[in-house]
């Protein structure tokens, strides 16, 4: 029989871009994959036609923070009946390893792994640790991040195919700003502020508005006679960022690392809800090494990006595209494939 494991985790496209990574280099070894994951979120989005999955199981769960006490409650039973669930999807099909990417969705198949004493492994994007994982840790028998030092990997388990698009940027011709899949007010309204300066430059604007704020963003443009390529959401993300010589962005982990691979200098702006404020931890791990630009929301201006894109952009991204092994996901799926 073929071998078998879990994927799981997601929720937003951080936590399911490293888990597509994980899925492309366990299809590659000849596993069968099994993803787990909810139906809040994006996860279904992004996996329920992926041909390389075995099965796929999308439960009714959702986070539990940032709710009232009844809330909790309800949240809390939908993950123990998920977990229940997990349990008998591992038995089923003799489950031997599970691997989470964090995030809400990765609860249920997680408690399972611990509960059933299987090998559990986890992967943490994020310079500050969430906290799911950091309530499963003790029962994993590896924690994998690029920000820990104890990490046995510290490489981000990018997909290979940004690797093979890195390119020293020489100078800026074309700005993209990128503000997730869910759109970023912030970066939205800076983008149009500073769209007309860009535009006298010379220089080609690309635009991640997010679905809400998509139209109305596409009709400020033209408004403005700009010609700027702006989308909402889009599975070929990595064509848009190949084009960009320069990019500001939030500071969500696997962004950061994917623009990293590119050898693209940015100006990162976290978002200033992230949890333990991790996005701007994220970017400090850079900026304390001259890799990036970073800014407070409320400390953005156009002085400071005109400077940023006029500095030494061809050292920078030199430098950024030396920071980063491209074989990190395979590393971290050799270690997982250590016998137990």
């Amino acid at each position: 029989m073929s071998k078998t494991i879990i994927v799981t985790g997601g929720g937003t496209g951080g936590h399911l871009s490293v888990a597509r990574s994980f899925i492309d280099e366990f299809y590659k070894r000849g596993y069968r994959i099994i993803y787990i994951g909810s139906l809040k979120g994006q996860d279904r989005q992004w996996f329920e036609n992926e041909p390389k999955l075995y099965k796929k199981y999308f439960f009714d769960t959702r986070g539990v923070v940032d709710q009232n006490l009844l809330g909790k409650f309800k949240s809390l039973y939908k993950i123990l009946k998920a977990v229940v669930d997990s349990i008998g999807v591992i038995v089923k099909y003799k489950v031997s390893k599970i691997v989470s990417v964090g995030g809400f969705s990765a609860a249920a198949a997680s408690f399972a792994a611990i509960l059933t004493r299987k090998d559990f492994y986890i992967h943490e994007q994020n310079s500050v640790m969430g906290k799911l994982n950091k309530l499963t840790a003790k029962g994993a028998k590896e924690v994998f991040s690029s920000y820990d030092e104890s990490s046995k990997v510290k490489d981000y388990p990018i997909n290979q195919i940004f690797f093979e698009h890195t390119r020293i940027r020489e100078s800026v011709k074309t700005v993209i700003f990128l503000g997730g899949s869910q759109g970023a007010d912030a970066i939205n309204k800076f983008a149009l502020k500073v769209a007309t300066a860009l535009d006298k430059m010379n220089i080609n604007i690309i635009h991640q508005t997010g679905k809400n704020s998509f139209k109305d963003i596409k009709e400020q443009y033209a408004e403005l006679g700009i010609k700027a390529d702006v989308f909402d959401f889009s599975k070929e993300i990595l064509s848009k960022m190949d084009k960009a010589d320069f990019a500001v962005s939030r500071a969500g982990a696997s962004t950061l690392w994917e623009l990293t691979a590119l050898g693209i200098p940015t100006l990162y702006v976290p978002f200033p809800y992230a949890a333990a404020d991790h996005q701007y931890y994220n970017a400090k791990y850079l900026i304390d090494n001259g890799l990036c630009f970073l800014k407070r929301e409320d400390e953005l201006t156009q002085e400071y990006l005109i400077e940023a894109i006029n500095s030494d952009i061809g050292s920078i991204s030199k430098m950024l595209s030396e920071s980063i092994q491209k074989n990190g996901i395979e590393k971290i799926v050799d270690m997982i494939e250590l016998p137990t």
